[in-house]
C-alpha cells in the first residue's frame, strides 16, 4: 500500500484548494463573459482548462478525507472509482489544454498573417470535445480495474452493500490487476504526457525564439510573453512530471512505486498555478482581477475609515 504522510498531503490538498478555487472561479466566470461576447481561440482553451481545474478542485475534498483516515475509504464504494476517474481525468486533460494553448501562440507569431485568416473558434471547440473525450476514454480503466478478477456478485455487492466496503480505495492491487494497470499507465505516460511535452516544448521554444527577434513588440510585452512561455513550461516539467516517471518505474519494478503518492502532489499543486497562465494570457482576466482587487483595496479604505472616526468619537 502505498503511503502519504497525512500532514504533508493534507497540507498540499487544502492550500490548493483554498488558492486555487477562488481563483479558478474567478477566471471561469471572466472567460465566460468573454467567449460570450467576442469568442477566440486561446479564450475558449482557457476556459476548458478552467472547468478541468474546477471540476478537479471539487473532488479534492474526497482526497482529503482519504487522507485523514489513513489512506481508508470511509465512504460508499461507488464514490471511490468515481472520484478517482475525476481526479486523474482532469490532471491528464490539463496538459492537453496546456498544449493546445502552446500551440495557439505558436501559430499566431509564426504564421500571424495565416493565422489571423484562418483561425476560428470552432476549431478550438472540436479540439476541446476531442481532448474531453480522448482523456475520458483512457481514463475509463479506473473503472475497469476494480472489476478484474472478480465475479457479479462481488462488483454488486460493492456497489450496493454501504457496509461492505473496501479497507483502501484504488490500492493494493491483484497480480492480474497489475498485468494490465501497469501496461496502461506506461502508455498515459507516453500519449498524455511525453508526447505534449514534446509539443509544447517545440512550439514554446520557437515561440521565444521568433519573439526575440521581432524588435517592433514593446519590449515589456515581448518580455511578459517570454516568461509566460518558461513559466508554463515549467510548471508542465514540475507539476505532471514526477507522477508519469512513477509510471516509468512502475512499469521497470512491476509494482506501483511507494512514492507515486508524495509525486501525485506536485499535479494536485497545478490546479492552483493554472491560474497565474490565465492571468498573463487573457486581458480580460487582467481586468477582472484588477477591478476585483480595486474593490477590495476601496472596501478596506472604507472600514478603516469608519474604524478611525469611531476612534476618535470616543
Amino acid at each position: 500500500m502505498q503511503e502519504c504522510n497525512t500532514w504533508l498531503c493534507l497540507s498540499v490538498y487544502v492550500i490548493t484548494f483554498v488558492l486555487g478555487f477562488p481563483a479558478n472561479v474567478l477566471a471561469f466566470y471572466t472567460l465566460c463573459r468573454k467567449v460570450r461576447q467576442r469568442p477566440t481561440p486561446i479564450d475558449i482553451l482557457l476556459l476548458n482548462l478552467t472547468i478541468s481545474d474546477l471540476l478537479f478542485l471539487l473532488f479534492l475534498p474526497f482526497k482529503m478525507q482519504e487522507v485523514m483516515n489513513n489512506m481508508h475509504w470511509k465512504l460508499h464504494y461507488a464514490l471511490c472509482p468515481f472520484s478517482g476517474f475525476i481526479f486523474y481525468m482532469t490532471i491528464y486533460n490539463s496538459t492537453f489544454f496546456l498544449t493546445a494553448v502552446s500551440v495557439e501562440r505558436y501559430l499566431g507569431v509564426a504564421f500571424p498573417i495565416q493565422h489571423i485568416l484562418k483561425r476560428r473558434p470552432m476549431y478550438a471547440v472540436a479540439a476541446s470535445v476531442f481532448s474531453w473525450m480522448f482523456c475520458i476514454a483512457h481514463l475509463s480503466i479506473v473503472f475497469i480495474i476494480p472489476l478484474i478478477g472478480k465475479d457479479e456478485a462481488d462488483v454488486a455487492n460493492s456497489y450496493e452493500n454501504n457496509d461492505n466496503r473496501p479497507a483502501v480505495c484504488y490500492e493494493n492491487f491483484t497480480d492480474a490487476q497489475l498485468d494490465i494497470l501497469l501496461p496502461v499507465r506506461l502508455e498515459l505516460c507516453v500519449v498524455l504526457f511525453c508526447i505534449p511535452l514534446l509539443i509544447c516544448s517545440y512550439c514554446y521554444i520557437n515561440f521565444i525564439r521568433i519573439l526575440s527577434k521581432l524588435q517592433h513588440i514593446n519590449r515589456r510585452r515581448r518580455l511578459r510573453a517570454i516568461g509566460l512561455a518558461l513559466g508554463t513550461l515549467l510548471v508542465f516539467a514540475l507539476c505532471f512530471g514526477p507522477y508519469n516517471v512513477s509510471h516509468i518505474v512502475g512499469i521497470i519494478q512491476w509494482k506501483s512505486p511507494h512514492w507515486r503518492d508524495k509525486a501525485l502532489l506536485c499535479s494536485t499543486f497545478n490546479a492552483c498555478l493554472d491560474p497565474l497562465i490565465f492571468y498573463f494570457s487573457s486581458s480580460a482576466v487582467r481586468v477582472t482581477v484588477g477591478s476585483v482587487m480595486e474593490g477590495l483595496k476601496s472596501r478596506l479604505h472604507r472600514c478603516f475609515g469608519c474604524n478611525a472616526s469611531k476612534f476618535s468619537l470616543e
